[in-house]
């Protein structure tokens, strides 16, 4: 007997995209991508699960991390993902890294998001350092009174600082007290505008700013009001890129998509 073979069933076999998200980029880019793509391809997008209550996003969503390179290279074998879009936090390194390995084992094609760097205004009193260890050596000789805006991560590093008093802004609250001596944290979510980071400055009597160099329009405001203040900024660097096809463009990065498929 000849075996027969459904050519319409093929055809009609959609590729699976994967966008490791958790940025305001990633959930853009799964809403045009699932629009423009919707008759050939499924897209999936991934969030670590940092904040309880993550934003919608277009598609199918997974959520609380993969495990490890294991887990994602896994992951994608297991749901025959064929393009892979790391539009990531760009100081989501071991992620970057994670998807680079497992892309690579898997054959699973890969290009990054990138988002822009700030540029910082011309006159601006900017110092930036390596990490969270470089950034507590510089605090302690420039600010009394501290605005760290680079999430819960890390803090530890400030825990023997004990003339500095740190405002932390948060997403949402901490279960755990964290590794200060001295602190207040607030709660909110961006975009932030300049004239709301000059009352937080302001109301604090902040004289110190602490970020990482994250980019984006919806957290630049407090880099305007810290340099109208006059402010010291301390800014951390990102991780470099790891190797591969890379765009600052969400319209490239559909483009890159469209020409795999």
């Amino acid at each position: 007997m000849t075996a027969r073979v459904n050519w319409s069933a093929m055809r009609m076999a959609k590729a699976k995209i994967l966008i490791l998200g958790g940025t305001g980029e990633a959930r853009e880019l799964a809403a045009r991508a699932v629009a423009r793509f919707a008759d050939q391809a499924l897209v999936i997008t991934s969030q670590a699960g940092v904040t309880s209550t993550p934003e919608p996003v277009a598609g199918r969503l997974v959520s609380g991390g993969f495990g490890g390179i294991s887990g994602l290279q896994s992951f994608i074998e297991d749901e025959d993902i064929a393009l892979v879009v790391d539009a990531t936090h760009a100081f989501a390194a071991t992620i970057s890294d994670n998807a680079y390995i497992a892309c690579l084992a898997t054959r699973a094609r890969r290009i990054t998001l990138v988002r822009p760097q700030w540029e910082i205004p011309e006159g601006a009193r900017v110092t930036e350092v390596a990490d969270m260890a470089g950034a507590a050596r510089v605090l302690e000789k420039l600010a009394s009174r501290v605005l760290v805006t680079t999430g819960r991560r890390g803090l530890e590093a400030f825990s023997s600082l004990q003339r500095i008093w740190f405002l932390v802004r948060l997403i949402e609250m901490p279960a755990q007290p964290l590794a200060l001596t001295d602190y207040r944290i607030i709660t909110a979510r961006p975009p932030y505008t300049v004239e709301d980071e000059r009352k937080l400055l302001g109301e604090y009597a902040i004289d110190g700013l602490l970020s990482k160099q994250s980019g984006g329009d919806a957290t630049f405001a407090k880099i305007i009001a810290a340099v109208e203040a006059d402010l010291p900024i301390v800014l951390i660097r990102r991780p470099d890129l790891v190797p591969g096809d890379w765009t600052a463009s969400i319209d490239d990065c559909l483009d890159w998509l469209q020409a795999q498929l």
